[in-house]
């Protein structure tokens, strides 16, 4: 049994350098355990927590294990791994990433917990920034860096508690908090669901086991979500969308000046307004859905409403990296055909001369299933180049080629490029790219690097 009351203990983590993981360490290390891990290699997430002070190794050894009070595995191994192996021969306990984070969840009064298929990190840091901003002091494990806050873990000390709650492989069912916010359902994770009524399934259960005194705040528009909310065990039900009878919803939408959205919403009798810092109709949703919650736990809406028009972004969400040649290299985590329309369309909105995506597929399987709908998603770019399939967790079984979407984007008539190499692929850029272009580095592994070459040079 595990007490997280007894904070001297050891606790070891397998794969501390995802980020869900190293939220959790960060904060267990903060509340005063003895936090040590492993991972395959180093990488700036495992840089900062050494920083901090605790020890990583860089290999995959069952020694690693010895002398830990319990172990926090990352559901991306298996239960032959090494270490998860020697820790339960040693009868350590072990708990996965989910289960951990579910534990800690059960400890906060307002434990608010974000899911759907896209938005998350954005809609978690929203949350989040506002939260601090507003001095709730929230204790915060999410999928991404809040660039406001400089990190996407941090411990407060109030009873408040955010994090993403993923469906994958039904790791939000290990999560029972007393605000679960819903953004939207698609189709995705095909390596895991079996199709997007599994992946429905997968919802209901979790809303379901929402506490009775919870709340449950979930997009309207969403067919989906307005489906799964009918199973939600909790007594109060909130929208939020376009329709003016839902309980949340904007007026007078409009654009600022660097052509980011603006509108008003009502809450409690207080109309307030809110000018994105970040571009794309997809955020009006998102800020919707924070400026609800943040106001559940006791915040302001006008307070809240004025920090979210400064909320700069996640990283790699629409995260501008620097120019070259008097063009805007962009970086974005877009991995699903509804994330890479959202996104290009929200540039298209914006001045340019031309918009230039280069698009890493993120798993063998997600380009498999979803080829249809990644062949149909990049109608708002004007130069396209595909590169080779990060793999991820995944093994090449020789089903998909990178090539072929090239193939099946070019037999819907536009252009594009497959390239693999990086090296041949920023020769191709440094040929093309143009003052007043915006330039994307798009997808979930390391297409990232390309634009930290184009920005810095080397």
């Amino acid at each position: 049994m595990i007490n997280l009351d007894d904070t001297h203990q050891k606790v070891h983590f397998v794969g501390i350098g995802g980020v869900g993981v190293s939220a959790i360490a960060e904060i267990l290390h903060n509340r005063g355990f003895i936090v040590s891990g492993s991972d395959a290699k180093s990488s700036q997430i495992t840089q900062n927590l050494e920083q901090k002070g605790m020890k990583i190794a860089y290999e995959h050894n069952e020694i690693l294990v010895e002398g830990a009070d319990f172990l926090v595995y990352t559901t991306a191994v298996g239960f032959n791994h090494p270490e998860l192996a020697r820790a339960q021969s040693l009868n350590i306990p072990c708990i996965s990433r989910p289960d951990m984070l579910g534990m800690l969840m059960d400890e906060y009064e307002f434990s608010i917990a974000v899911s759907g298929a896209h938005g998350k990190t954005t809609t978690s840091s929203m949350i989040s920034m506002a939260l601090e901003r507003t001095k709730m002091d929230p204790t915060i494990l999410i999928g991404g860096e809040v660039k406001d806050l400089g990190s996407n873990a941090r411990v407060g000390a109030s009873q408040i508690l955010v994090a993403e709650a993923c469906e994958y492989k039904e790791s939000f069912l290990s999560f029972h908090p007393h605000i679960a916010v819903l953004l939207n359902i698609d189709a995705d994770h095909l390596d895991y669901y079996r199709d997007l009524d599994h992946i429905v399934e997968a919802f209901e259960k979790y809303v379901a086991g929402l506490p009775k005194d919870g709340i449950l705040i979930y997009n309207g528009d969403d067919p989906l979500c307005e489906k799964v909310a009918k199973k939600a065990s909790c007594e109060t039900k909130l929208r939020f969308g376009m329709n003016p009878e839902f309980e949340y919803h904007p007026t007078n939408l409009g654009k600022n000046k660097k052509g980011y959205p603006t509108f008003d919403m009502n809450i409690n009798g207080e109309t307030v307004s809110i000018s994105l810092s970040v571009p794309g109709y997809h955020n009006i949703y998102n800020s919707m859905a924070a400026l609800a919650t943040v106001t559940l736990v006791g915040t302001k809406a006008s307070e809240a409403a004025a920090f979210l028009s400064l909320f700069a972004g996640a990283a790699r969400r629409f995260d501008e990296q620097g120019e070259f040649n008097g063009a805007k290299v962009i970086d974005d985590y877009a991995h699903h055909p509804s994330e890479v329309k959202a996104t290009l369309k929200a540039a298209s909105e914006l001045p340019h001369s031309k918009i230039i995506c280069v698009f890493q597929p993120h798993t063998y399987t997600r380009t498999l299933e979803l080829m249809e709908e990644f062949s149909n998603a990049f109608s708002d770019c004007d130069e396209l180049i595909i590169t080779d399939i990060y793999a991820a967790r995944e093994k090449d079984l020789g089903k998909v080629h990178a090539s072929e979407l090239a193939a099946k984007i070019e037999a819907k008539g536009q252009s594009v490029r497959y390239i693999g190499p990086f090296n041949e692929i920023l020769t191709y850029l440094k040929t093309i790219i143009a003052e007043g272009d915006l330039v994307f580095t798009m997808g979930a592994g390391n297409v990232c690097e390309l634009g930290k070459y184009l920005v810095d040079g080397n």
